[in-house]
């Protein structure tokens, strides 16, 4: 269904010229490309995901339960469509940056007043922590916007975040049915992998249709949820996207307290464009990050807590040395 509306969408783009044209040294594409790639998406998973609610034989895997209520899905669907009605604006008007952050913040308030939330965090040296609601709230709305702006800052090469975002919801799907029994998550990440898998096929290099802000906004939004509602703690979900994320967070420190900018004002730094600049074809690049990605989430389904620990310490040496090649090319370069 997702491949069928992304030709659809593609076409409708090209009629009314909703296109990314390279325009600057962070859109390497050649030729200007169809946006609103994250419509298709979400229309196929908000219909596949009401069919089954409604429609799908008994003898099938329950798509809710006494932890996922019919309630979070109808806040996750209201949610994404505020995300589409934001990254349609975005991909015709090109928002600014205060005016894009209003369709996730409503999206992350939205998933929180339907019930979504962190209740428990792993510690590190024996059982849980237990959230109350005002904390629980603060907690849940700080990381999903932390991964939608980690994939939105990501969408910078073509299938990156579509791929990545079909590893980390498969991932999921194995933790959910493996490791903490929760057969609605699976569902609902099969649903998630299965929709960004067919997106793939028309974004993956050279892309024939974006992502587009909805689409970069939606795989983050998706994923934070899905890490929530699985049991899956911050760290398992962190190892899943550790390079993306504290690729963003060095990004967002660099601009603000070194650069004296906005932390929104792009630019050609984020991991993904350092790998072309050391010599990476496209492919390449997004073929290493989606090992990472698979490598460590992978790693995530069988540490434990403090193990964990030891291989986010992992992700972050290996960020350092990425640092350091890039910082030794660059001034090779310079000289």
């Amino acid at each position: 269904m997702t491949w069928l509306l992304t030709l659809g969408v593609r076409t409708c783009a090209l009629t009314c010229d909703i296109t990314d044209k390279p325009t600057s040294p962070r859109k390497i594409h050649v030729r200007p490309v169809p946006l609103l790639g994250g419509v298709g998406i979400y229309l196929s998973f908000a219909a596949v995901m009401v069919g089954y609610l409604f429609f799908a034989p008994a003898s099938w895997p329950t798509l809710t339960d006494a932890h996922v209520l019919p309630r979070h899905i109808i806040g996750i669907l209201i949610a994404g469509f505020f995300l589409m009605i934001g990254g349609f604006l975005d991909d015709i008007y090109t928002l600014k940056p205060y005016q894009q952050i209003i369709w996730p913040i409503l999206a992350t308030l939205t998933v929180i007043m339907s019930g979504i939330g962190v209740e428990k965090i792993t510690n590190p040296f024996g059982g849980y922590i237990i959230l109350n609601e005002p904390l629980s709230n603060v907690l849940t709305f700080v990381w999903l916007l932390t991964i939608i702006y980690t994939t939105k800052f990501l969408d910078g090469l073509d299938g990156l975040v579509s791929g990545m975002t079909v590893i980390n919801a498969t991932i999921i799907v194995f933790l959910s049915l493996f490791f903490f029994v929760n057969v609605p998550t699976a569902v609902l990440a099969v649903l998630v992998a299965g929709c960004f898998f067919g997106f793939l096929i028309w974004n993956f290099h050279p892309a024939k249709i974006f992502l587009g802000e909805a689409g970069s906004t939606l795989a983050g939004f998706l994923l934070g949820v899905l890490a929530i509602i699985s049991g899956a703690k911050f760290a398992t979900a962190l190892l899943m996207l550790g390079i993306p994320v504290l690729d963003g967070a060095w990004v967002v420190f660099r601009r603000l307290c070194m650069e004296r900018r906005s932390p929104f004002q792009g630019d050609t730094k984020h991991i993904h464009f350092r790998l072309l600049s050391v010599g990476f074809s496209q492919r390449q690049a997004v073929f290493f990050l989606y090992g990472m990605s698979a490598i460590f989430g992978g790693l995530a389904l069988f540490l434990q807590s403090s193990q964990k620990i030891a291989a986010l310490a992992a992700v972050c040496g290996i960020m350092i040395v990425l640092a350091y090649v890039f910082f030794r090319t660059e001034k090779r370069g310079v000289r």
